[in-house]
């Protein structure tokens, strides 16, 4: 049977450092699996993070080879073996030990969204009535499943690492499942532009790119919440149909 080698970052803090670890390679492997096995033979107390392994939890994200990827989705027949495999955690969170990195960023950014809110019920009997094409519009947002894969390949939290003034990828993409809902009546475009920063994004696509559930990231969310927001905020005809609008009378 063969061999692969894979070159692991491994320890903590200043101490951690790439590591060679060596293990069979078999048909159907996937680089989770290796790192199971890695685990089980040589490194007991090597640390990653996984648990559905079937692409869905998005726990296993790693860095394969420079690429961000789910660990449990990428097969070595896909990987050049003759040359170590490098396997290394998430760039652009902070660093706890060997493969695991610290997410929680993403859920406080989560947590400053505001959430649905949906108009009057269409009927007395307190239901609503949407077009299909309204709902298949937001259905592809859903598919999310968090695995902060696009976080981590976009510039602007990976190396100029703008955490605190840019929500990123993963939460444009929902943003944009709640704008445009046929049903919400919230108003996210100003906490987009402020909080959100959604003007630094110069969308390179590189995280629709990553998405391993095949989001469009860029064109179907970012690009129209940007339109969105220029229309609001700078566009010179809106700004001067303000200015003339009759005043609600209250």
């Amino acid at each position: 049977m063969p061999t692969a080698t894979f070159r692991i970052w491994t320890g903590q803090g200043d101490s951690a450092a790439f590591k060679d670890y060596t293990t069979e390679a078999s048909e159907g492997m996937v680089v989770l699996d290796a790192i199971h096995h890695i685990q089980a033979e040589s490194a007991p107390t090597l640390a990653c993070r996984w648990n559905c392994k079937a692409g869905k939890c998005g726990s296993c994200s790693a860095e394969v080879n420079g690429k961000p990827r789910l660990l449990c989705m990428t097969r070595l027949a896909d990987l050049d073996l003759s040359q170590p495999v490098t396997v290394e955690p998430l760039k652009a969170f902070p660093h706890v030990k060997d493969l695991v990195t610290d997410v929680s960023w993403n859920y406080r950014v989560k947590k400053q969204i505001k959430p649905f809110k949906p108009r009057k019920p269409d009927a007395d009997d307190g239901t609503w009535r949407v077009q299909q094409a309204d709902v298949e519009r937001v259905q592809e947002f859903r598919k999310c499943i968090e695995c902060y894969l696009c976080q981590d390949v976009c510039h602007v939290l990976r190396d100029h690492h703008k955490h605190p003034e840019f929500a990123g990828p993963r939460f444009f993409v929902y943003t944009a499942a709640l704008e445009m809902h046929p049903l919400d009546t919230e108003d996210r475009l100003k906490d987009l532009k402020d909080e959100g920063g959604i003007g630094y994004c110069n969308i390179t696509k590189c995280c629709t790119k990553v998405c391993p559930e095949h989001i469009t990231i860029t064109d179907n969310a970012i690009i129209p919440l940007k339109e969105r927001v220029v229309d609001e905020f700078y566009d010179p005809l809106t700004r001067l149909f303000r200015v003339f609008k009759p005043k609600q009378k209250e």
